[in-house]
This record gives structure tokens, C-alpha cells and sequence, in this order.
């Protein structure tokens, strides 16, 4: 026979809800500031091209946001991708952004405008180096891209800066030595599939839509990064040095790669804003990044590698205040 409860007492009844309004409390205190009312105003968010992670991370983003801080408006900007992102966010065009560790680091050690004011958020996840051939493809290494049509990235991209580096690695002058063609992930897979160019780099989250979409029309295939072309960008000093060798994981895509891992290199992507940003906010938004992975992560994999632990490293940049006011007020 089942246990029966006897009924509580009004007294014990009162003190039982007493208990889960201060449980309540407590997990609300972790998630949002209990009494504070939300900063609310205009912010300009600067994503990347369309079917690029960084465009699909910042809407699904911005509808976080808004649930949280219901009288904010988030505007995004597409954007050619990191080294825009960087400048746009120094000289205020926009007040968050994400962009790759190296182009940040390339921005600060030029001394160009607005160096000085950028301020780290979170570090949130990895981007892959991805060099995409057709199928059938004769090019078996980044060397043998020589006097071939390649798409390395649009101007002002993270793409165009790690691919320029890695053909130099490789000794390939991209001004000489290929026929340079300035596509993204939003041109370059249907450039390829038409057979207008013979390969593409894309240095961007796992996976990447535009990759995904292809793989379902006509298939490719990836070429492996040499591990010692990173010795080589390493040894150039700067920037390089956020570069580290790395295979990009069977399950990336998986009916282009058939269960084998494919050797390449990865760099941090950091959500990054401004000094002079308004502390609050920038807490209110560090605090919406982190609680909210696992939904933004069920759509965007990449996001589901956003951890609290390492979110605080973002180097080369400083934490901006609000961050560290974050990440201080969740510390065991």
C-alpha cells in the first residue's frame, strides 16, 4: 500500500514556499540580476557573410537578447568577416563583434585606429582552416595550389589573412605565384561547383552551413594543412602565433569525409567590444552568451563549445569591465 503524506500544516506550508522562493531566487540571482531592470537602448553587432557561423551566431544572438533585455535593439551588420569586424568595433561603426584571435592581433600590432580601445568579452569557439577542392581534384597539399584559380578570402577578412599566410608558408607568392580570386563562403562554393576556380579557403566554425549545403548538391573534398606549415607561420612571430595544429573531427561532414579526421589549423574567435562601452551592458551581455550555449548550440554547433571556464581567456585583449564584473560574480 502507498505511503500516505499527511497534509502540512499552514505553518509548514508557509515555510516549504518560503524555501522555494529563496531556491528561486538564488537561481535567478545566477541568471539575471534579481531587481535590476534591464539595460535597454541600441547596440550595433557586426556578424560576417551570409551562411558564414558568425552571421548565423549573431541572430540567433541578438533573439537571446532580446529576451533578456527586452528594451534593447540589436541591429546586425554583415560584414566581410574578422579583420572588418576588428576595425568597425575600434572606431565605433559597431559595439560588438566577434572576431579571430590573429586578427586582432594583426590590428593592434599595426597601431591602427582605435587599437588601444578594444576590450574582450568571451572567448567563444574555434574556427577550422578549411581548403576545399572538387572531388577528383589533383591537389594534394597547399603547395600544389600553385598557378591554380583560388578563392582566399574577401578583403578585410580573417579568411584573406590566414590563407595568405599559409600559401607564403607553403612558398606561394598569392600575388605571383596563383591566380588570386576574392570569393567567401556566401560565392565561393557555387564559384567551385561551376568550375569558375579550382579551390577554396574558409577558416570559419564546425560546420559551416555554406559547406554543409554544398556537400548535400555536389560533394568536394578537403585538402589537409600541412603540421609544419604551422612551424613555419610560428616561426614568423606576431599574429601567428594563435595558430595551432589541429584535425578537424570526422563528424564535421561526415558524407565529404567518410570517418577520417582531416589535418589543418585552428584559431580562438573572441566576442569583443569597446572600453568606453557601458559596463552593464556588457555584463548583461557576457551573462546571455554563457546561459545561453545550449540553445544558440543546438542550432549553431560551434556555440555549444562556449564554456565558462575559458570564455575569461581572451587574449591579446583585456576583459572589458563588464565582463570581469561577470565572471567575478559567478566565481565558486
Amino acid at each position: 500500500m502507498p505511503k500516505v503524506f499527511p497534509p502540512l500544516s499552514g505553518r509548514r506550508a508557509l515555510q516549504a514556499t518560503a524555501v522555494g522562493v529563496v531556491t528561486l531566487g538564488l537561481l535567478l540571482w545566477w541568471l539575471l540580476p534579481l531587481g535590476e531592470k534591464p539595460p535597454s537602448g541600441t547596440i550595433v553587432f557586426s556578424t560576417g557573410t551570409p551562411r558564414g557561423v558568425y552571421q548565423e551566431y549573431g541572430e540567433r544572438l541578438r533573439t537571446e537578447l532580446s529576451r533578456d533585455m527586452p528594451g534593447l535593439t540589436v541591429k546586425l551588420l554583415n560584414s566581410a568577416g574578422s579583420q572588418e569586424n576588428v576595425q568597425r568595433v575600434a572606431t565605433g561603426k559597431a559595439d560588438f563583434t566577434i572576431a579571430a584571435a590573429d586578427a586582432v592581433e594583426a590590428y593592434e600590432t599595426q597601431d591602427r585606429a582605435g587599437a588601444g580601445r578594444l576590450r574582450g568579452v568571451a572567448r567563444l569557439y574555434d574556427d577550422y582552416l578549411q581548403l576545399v577542392v572538387p572531388r577528383g581534384s589533383k591537389v594534394r597539399s597547399v603547395a600544389d595550389l600553385r598557378h591554380k584559380r583560388v578563392a582566399i578570402g574577401l578583403p578585410d577578412s580573417g579568411v584573406r589573412l590566414i590563407a595568405t599566410r599559409v600559401l607564403r608558408a607553403a612558398g606561394i607568392d598569392p600575388r605571383k605565384d596563383i591566380t588570386a580570386v576574392a570569393d567567401g563562403i556566401d560565392t565561393g562554393p557555387a564559384r567551385l561547383e561551376r568550375g569558375g576556380i579550382d579551390a577554396f579557403f574558409w577558416s570559419g566554425g564546425l560546420p559551416t552551413k555554406g559547406l554543409v549545403e554544398l556537400a548535400k548538391r555536389s560533394g568536394f573534398t578537403f585538402v589537409p594543412i600541412d603540421g609544419g606549415l604551422v612551424t613555419k607561420l610560428h616561426a614568423a612571430g606576431d599574429a601567428a602565433r594563435y595558430y595551432r595544429v589541429t584535425n578537424m573531427p570526422e563528424s564535421a561532414y561526415p558524407s565529404v569525409q567518410h570517418g577520417s579526421a582531416v589535418p589543418t589549423i585552428a584559431v580562438s574567435n573572441l566576442l569583443m567590444t569597446r572600453k568606453d562601452m557601458d559596463p552593464r551592458l556588457t555584463e548583461w551581455v557576457t551573462r546571455t552568451v554563457i546561459k545561453s550555449r545550449d540553445g544558440i548550440g543546438a542550432h549553431v554547433h560551434s556555440a555549444q563549445l562556449v564554456d565558462l571556464r575559458t570564455a575569461i581567456y581572451t587574449d591579446p585583449l583585456p576583459l572589458q569591465e563588464g565582463a570581469r564584473r561577470y565572471y567575478r560574480s559567478v566565481k565558486p
